[in-house]
């Protein structure tokens, strides 16, 4: 029998964030994935503290950062890739009165650090903005599917990954400790994403499921170093390439890809750039979502050995670092959950 502290069920953008908690304090645990959640793989990896549809902060989006920058840049360190992709985000006008908005957004303190007040012109014959952008400031990229993939094989190599799915009817449950199989460990963590529809133990929690598709262009032509926001995200990934996303879909919930995803994105293309493009790719995954927008944390309320790490929604990227943190300090060392995030809050 194999004695760990801590199994993990799921390697995606919460598995590896309470991965590296564990790491960071000597705990011993193994990670088991089945690849089955792809919602970290076509994430277009983007953290950006402003919601760009009202001009509004998202929620908590200084401290996800101030945690989150350093951790991608610890990530690229252990596994020697770069992942963190410095970008602007410039979002589009679509009339005057949005910019009045912006500039009035602005002078609000907590937006003040993201948002600049000076107008940027549109000189790109390839974009359709007469009335030009606004810049978001402390902006990037996370290459996601880049860390993913690096991250599963620097598993492999500290023997801590398991590439087969978890089997919930094997888990046993006793006083103080878990097995499953040949493992015994204090606590199991499930950080599942979609994954979580079949959790005997946390499937009655409310997981509102959004399926986003997002195409991949080549636009030799258009030529920009920053993130394009009007009604799509266009992303730079480098060699004339561009993700361009994403679709909500709250009824779909296959991976599989879309005409009609693909339709509404080029739609919406046509209104933003003039220049010829060409569909390379296209993915789709599930996004995990919760009807109040924050994320489903903490421990089952008659198992305190199984505990939970989802619905992190469309912002993974920013927040997975730090409720990472809050679920290993409130497990270890009793501190509490902030009560936006605990699955308290619900009945289940």
């Amino acid at each position: 029998m194999k004695e760990l502290d801590y199994i993990i069920v799921g390697c995606g953008l919460a598995g590896i964030a309470f991965s590296e908690q564990l790491r960071a304090n000597d705990k011993s645990f193994v990670v088991f994935d089945n690849q089955s959640q792809q919602s970290s793989v076509v994430a277009a990896g983007l953290y950006n503290p402003v919601i760009l549809k009202r001009f509004t902060e998202v929620w908590k989006a200084k401290e996800q950062l101030e945690l989150a920058l350093p951790f991608y840049k610890k990530l690229e360190v252990l596994l020697d890739v770069k992942l963190d992709y410095k970008l602007p985000v410039y979002r589009r006008f679509a009339s005057v009165e949005e910019q009045n908005e912006w500039f009035t957004a602005s002078d609000k303190p907590n937006l003040e650090d993201y948002l600049s007040t000076q107008l940027i012109k549109n000189d790109n014959p390839s974009i359709i903005a007469p009335l030009g952008f606004g810049k978001v400031l402390q902006t990037g990229r996370i290459d996601t599917s880049t860390l993913l993939k690096h991250y599963k094989v620097f598993l492999k190599g500290i023997d801590s990954y398991c590439n087969e799915t978890f089997d919930y009817s094997n888990l046993i449950i006793e006083q103080n400790c878990v097995t499953y199989k040949s493992i015994k460990a204090k606590h199991v963590v499930f950080a599942e994403g979609f994954g979580m529809i079949n959790n005997p133990f946390f499937k009655a929690l409310p997981l509102n499921v959004a399926k986003g598709e997002v195409i991949t262009i080549k636009a030799p032509d258009l030529k920009i170093d920053y993130v394009l926001k009007s009604s799509v995200f266009v992303v730079p990934e480098g060699n004339d390439l561009y993700s361009v996303g994403a679709t909500y879909n709250w009824n779909d919930k296959t991976h599989q890809i879309t005409e009609e995803a693909k339709k509404e994105l080029l739609d919406n293309l046509k209104q933003l750039l003039t220049c010829n493009i060409e569909v390379v790719n296209q993915v789709a995954g599930i996004r995990p979502t919760v009807k109040d927008r924050r994320p489903l944390i903490g421990v089952h309320h008659t198992n305190k050995n199984i505990a939970i790490l989802n619905g992190l929604g469309t912002r993974g990227v920013m927040i997975a670092p730090s409720v990472a943190k809050e679920l290993y300090n409130y497990i270890e060392k009793g501190i509490p959950l902030n009560n936006e995030i605990n699955i308290n809050r619900f009945n289940y």
